[in-house]
């Protein structure tokens, strides 16, 4: 038998629909979302499936993460669309809450992950993370999962609520879930609908500069030599506004000395670039094999 998606927009309703799930002990799973989803979110639902009893999608636009001037007021907001994906795949539980409902009158409390939130997406969007960890926690709050996925694509996002969740002692599982792929290797992502047909047909290269990178990596090219060929690929695919292409020790964030990897070093190779007015971001794996 399908089962059927309860839809609940209060953090009230939401807790009374959990309540019977918590006290017969059913683990719950949970998987936060700004909506518009495709088939990587989708992805990430069925991967709460796999281990929880109860999955839980929040859909929710978090003003906090965007910058003036940003896409807040023309992100894509598609619920009736997302409901009908969510519904088709047995999620239990959606919770599309208002603003006041994350953020009450009046509200000042901000969760700040100093350090990692500085590095790479955040010298560009200094604004970013400290908005999505500020309702990723708050939403922790309102859902109070056992286990939270989200996916790998956003590696930085994924280390630095790692981090968040570890410090302010949550109890919640994190699992990073592969990044979900078009046929040319790119990402998905819910800006890409922000691409013209030409930009489109260009952006596969990011995910081919990652792979390039991430095997000259492993037969020992140095850190220095490897960024320099990603920023150059980029550039003679018509790419030229790059914010960066590193190799980064993966905990860290923090780039990589500029030698070669040693047999056994972790490294994630990274991108955020341009094309016309949208920004792709991606990473690989970059560890060069023991």
């Amino acid at each position: 038998m399908t089962k059927s998606l309860q839809i609940v927009r209060t953090l009230s309703a939401l807790r009374a629909a959990l309540a019977p799930h918590r006290r017969a002990g059913r683990r719950i799973g949970f998987v936060p979302t700004m909506g518009a989803l495709h088939d990587g979110h989708i992805s990430l639902v069925q991967r709460a499936q796999q281990v929880c009893e109860v999955c839980v999608v929040s859909i929710f636009v978090n003003p906090t993460q965007f910058a003036p001037g940003e896409d807040l007021d023309t992100y894509p907001r598609t619920e009736a669309e997302d409901v009908s994906r969510l519904s088709a795949v047995g999620c239990d539980l959606v919770y599309l809450p208002e603003v006041e409902d994350i953020y009450p009158q009046g509200s000042v409390t901000q969760v700040r992950v100093e350090g990692l939130s500085d590095l790479l997406d955040g010298r560009f969007r200094p604004h970013f993370f400290y908005g999505v960890t500020t309702v990723v926690a708050r939403l922790f709050v309102h859902v109070e999962p056992d286990l939270a996925v989200f996916g790998e694509k956003d590696f930085q996002q994924l280390q630095i609520i790692r981090r968040m969740t570890h410090d302010l002692g949550f109890g919640i599982e994190i699992i990073g879930a592969p990044t979900w792929r078009d046929a040319d290797g790119l990402a998905q992502s819910s800006r890409n609908a922000y691409l013209d047909p030409a930009e489109r047909r260009c952006a596969g290269v990011i995910n081919r500069s990652l792979h390039r990178a991430a095997r000259r990596l492993a037969i020992g090219r140095s850190v220095a030599e490897v960024s320099d060929e990603m920023q150059a690929t980029l550039r003679q695919a018509g790419i030229n506004k790059i914010d960066y292409a590193a190799v980064v020790d993966p905990d860290t964030l923090k780039g990589r000395p500029d030698e070669p990897l040693k047999p056994g070093d972790p490294a994630r190779v990274l991108i955020a670039a341009w094309l016309g007015g949208t920004r792709l971001i991606d990473n690989m794996d970059g560890s060069r094999p023991a």
